[in-house]
């Protein structure tokens, strides 16, 4: 049996899903990293606040789109709306990257 459900019912039921990994932001350079806990050195989202972009590992797109039954790209846009939440900012895109990075190094 199949449902039909609102964007907006996605993105409630995937924020609580976001929300409950319990990221930790770190702010370096003008971008903000979402990391797992304290000590991790790799990003899953990088939100870029003067280019106004974020960067998603490709595995949290293929969790959130595995778990949810989503495409690749509507997981990237909900976790894309996701952030504009938690920043209280408008992006103006995202995509997801192949590996994770790491405030410590990147520029």
């Amino acid at each position: 049996m199949k449902y039909k459900i609102s964007q907006s019912q996605i993105d409630r039921i995937v924020f609580k899903y976001l929300d409950n990994q319990d990221f930790i932001q770190i702010e370096e350079n003008n971008r903000i990293y979402f990391v797992n806990s304290v000590g991790d050195n790799y990003g899953q989202i990088i939100a870029d606040k003067n280019e106004r972009w974020c960067g998603i590992y490709q595995e949290l797109v293929k969790e959130i789109s595995s778990f949810f039954s989503m495409k690749s790209n509507d997981s990237i846009d909900v976790i894309k709306r996701w952030v504009e939440n938690k920043l209280q900012m408008e992006l103006t895109g995202a995509f997801y990257h192949q590996m994770k990075v790491s405030p410590l190094t990147s520029n």
